[in-house]
């Protein structure tokens, strides 16, 4: 996306951990605004409407007895009103950019899509999978399960916030995966969802893994959301994430992938999640997401 075909951007913060097993990406969309997010896309020719943060309670967060999705109550309020913020921003033909947190926001901010772009196309950065269910999740941690939840997979109490809007698996597609659990393989291949690896991004190159996955998600599609776990990146780059995976993507290498995006001109929206900043040094993570989202919302140099 560039300014020129949308200006209006609509920033939403979304400060929770309780779906992760590692504590502090709550303080993610802090740290991100204080990198400078907000100037950022101003200096590109946006308008920003920061419109605060959706907040998660942990004092009444509750795990069942015998349950295994951890924190589910307080996770499912704080998506349904992500949802629905996400849906009145492109209701207002705003760019919803989602701050987080960790990335079962990732159910609130793509349903929020879906209930004005039926047909979405999704590109998934991530060192991991995202698509166990409450039935193979070795965890009980909800942020490894936001894909099968999107495609209508999993508890009611998530699959509802939906609407009945689900993703399509063939308009889903994988960048940057390198630790996947055997389960979630088993899912991936029976679901049919393209999976760029590190081995094909190396085998391939950059630049023909994007034009195959913009292929995917934008062809046929109402446009592409881009899902950004920090986590995709090498920790040698961004290493305030709490699920660390080494020989992930590198500086220039991610920033290829999301500038090919934005002059794909099928960018509709957008979350940068799992930025910690206990786990960071200098909040280099957080610099390193406004700096991707430059690269995603058409900053160019010339």
């Amino acid at each position: 996306m560039k300014p020129d075909i949308n200006n209006q951007i609509a920033l939403i913060g979304v400060p929770m951990d309780l779906g992760a097993g590692t504590r502090g990406s709550n303080l993610g969309p802090e740290a991100i605004r204080i990198a400078g997010i907000k100037r950022r896309l101003e200096n590109i020719g946006y308008q920003v409407d920061d419109r605060g943060d959706i907040s998660a309670d942990r004092r009444k967060a509750e795990t069942l007895e015998g349950s295994n999705l951890k924190n589910l109550n307080e996770i499912v309020r704080v998506n349904r009103a992500l949802c629905q913020e996400v849906t009145k921003a492109m209701e207002e033909g705003k760019i919803p950019v989602v701050l987080g947190g960790d990335h079962s926001i990732a159910i609130g901010s793509i349903f929020g899509v879906l209930q004005k772009k039926k047909n979405l196309g999704v590109i998934w950065f991530d060192a991991h999978g995202d698509i166990n269910t409450n039935d193979t999740s070795p965890s009980g941690n909800i942020h490894g399960m936001p894909v099968s939840v999107l495609m209508g997979i999993g508890p009611e109490e998530l699959t509802s916030i939906g609407n009945g809007e689900f993703l399509k698996r063939e308009n889903i597609v994988y960048v940057g995966s390198r630790d996947l659990d055997p389960e979630e393989r088993k899912a991936m291949k029976e679901q049919g969802i393209k999976v760029f690896t590190m081995y094909e991004i190396d085998d391939m190159g950059i630049k023909k893994v994007m034009e195959e996955a913009i292929r995917i998600a934008g062809e046929g599609t109402d446009g592409i959301h881009v899902s950004f776990d920090m986590d995709a990146m090498d920790p040698e780059i961004a290493p305030g994430t709490g699920t660390k995976v080494p020989g992930g993507m590198g500086y220039r290498e991610t920033h290829y992938a999301l500038e090919m995006i934005a002059k794909s001109d099928k960018l509709v929206s957008v979350e940068f999640v799992e930025v910690n900043p206990l786990l960071d040094h200098g909040n280099r993570t957080a610099e390193a997401a406004v700096a991707l989202s430059g690269s995603l919302l058409g900053e160019w140099l010339i």
